[in-house]
């Protein structure tokens, strides 16, 4: 899909199959800058290397790379795009503790395949000086320290797999893959305070247009 939203991209050429979509996405910063939001599956950086050549942005212009959590799904690529960018990376502490392998995630889904040092280390409310200004939300649930990011001069909301999209609806990440059900919810309606006119969800969707009315429509099946 490419740039979905002014200065937001949505990377092409990484999902594994057409039935999982992974959307890794790259932030124009300002002084020609870039963000990247997770990173994808292991061999991600090959689609992701090949997508910023295509649009003429060095690797080296991604000056961070920041994380929503530690599934393999969103860390795979991790390793090897901090190679090729030498951006520095962010996650929520939880999310950092368990990416390093200090200590071990026993929770559905698995960590990156290699640890891996987060360089910044987020708490709820933190700021992320990135596509105008991220704030970063802790949004607990599908994993301990899953976070949210929000856009908020532009009312966007970077749901990593908080929720998942269907076409222009959106549900609340699965239970098979979830930490603990009941807090994701919570998440789900701390989120829905929010003024949204995007959810960018990493699978499934992304929700460009009436993200709050797609978030309340959600609640109401809770």
């Amino acid at each position: 899909m490419a740039e979905v939203l002014p200065g937001i991209h949505q990377v092409e050429g990484i999902d594994p199959s057409p039935d999982f979509s992974t959307h890794v996405y790259l932030l124009r910063d300002r002084g020609g800058r870039y963000t990247l939001i997770d990173t994808g599956l292991p061999g991600a950086d090959v689609g992701i290397l090949a997508y910023l050549k295509r649009i003429r942005v060095e690797p080296t212009a991604i000056s961070r790379i920041v994380l929503t959590h530690l599934h393999r799904d969103h860390t795979g690529g991790l390793r090897k795009m901090i190679a090729a960018t030498q951006a520095r990376t962010f996650a929520h502490w939880l999310e950092a503790a368990y990416i390093a392998g200090d200590p071990p995630y026993d929770g559905p889904g698995v960590p990156p395949a290699e640890p891996v040092r987060v360089d910044e280390v987020l708490k709820d409310g933190d700021a992320v000086d990135a596509a105008g200004g991220l704030t970063a939300y802790h949004t607990p649930g599908h994993t301990p320290g899953h976070t949210s990011y929000y856009l908020a001069e532009r009312k966007i909301l970077f749901s990593g797999d908080l929720f998942f999209g269907n076409g222009s609806a959106l549900t609340l990440t699965p239970p098979e893959y979830t930490h603990h059900t009941p807090s994701a919810k919570v998440s789900a309606r701390r989120m829905g305070q929010l003024a949204l006119d995007a959810v960018m969800t990493y699978h499934g969707g992304p929700v460009l247009t009436g993200g709050s009315a797609a978030v309340r429509a959600l609640l109401a099946r809770l």
